[in-house]
């Protein structure tokens, strides 16, 4: 790869070709060979090329100076744009986590169960000859006009007796079946 006399390697790295485009490492000897590279780079270079190359490779001044703090965050950034980041779900996730511990919408867990089916599906059950009808909804379950924090909660009404939510509604195989 060429690199013009004025353009920083990190510049340079983000024109990269298809060749380099999120692969998992392994994948591409070449693309494993640049990465490793430029991480070697990184303990040879100042504080000050750090910031260069942290301009070029997040497009905004870096937060801080700290020389340990800029090597591992530049780090990060060239193995994600070489073999991938994390995907949207998990992106979201992250913040949702960040978010509750930060205390962001404290009062109410805003993490979606990944085990619940999509909003406003409806969970049919027969219980004792009567048909039952759950809607999923964002962070509850509705049954009856009456809403619900959780699965469990819903069959312990409907049966008087302690169950699995996602056992009763048929969402999980029965253990040893």
């Amino acid at each position: 790869m060429l690199v013009a006399e004025n353009a920083s390697a990190s510049e340079e790295f983000m024109k990269h070709d298809k060749r380099m485009m999120a692969q998992a490492p392994g994948m591409n000897a070449e693309v494993d060979r640049t990465v490793l590279a430029r991480l070697t780079a990184l303990k040879a270079k100042s504080v000050k090329e750090l910031k260069a190359d942290w301009q070029a490779l997040f497009g905004g001044r870096a937060p801080n100076n700290s020389r340990a703090f800029l090597e591992l965050r530049i780090g990060h950034r060239i193995q994600e744009l070489a073999y991938g980041g994390p995907d949207r779900d998990t992106r979201r996730m992250l913040d949702l986590l960040a978010d509750e511990i930060e205390g962001i919408g404290r009062g109410k867990n805003q993490i979606v169960d990944p085990r619940n089916p999509v909003v406003g599906t409806r969970l049919v059950r027969e219980w004792n000859g009567i048909e039952h009808t759950v809607t999923v909804m964002n962070d509850r379950f509705e049954w009856q006009g009456r809403r619900f924090r959780s699965l469990s909660a819903v069959a312990r009404e409907i049966t008087g007796t302690r169950w699995n939510g996602y056992r009763f509604f048929g969402l999980r195989e029965r253990e040893g079946a």
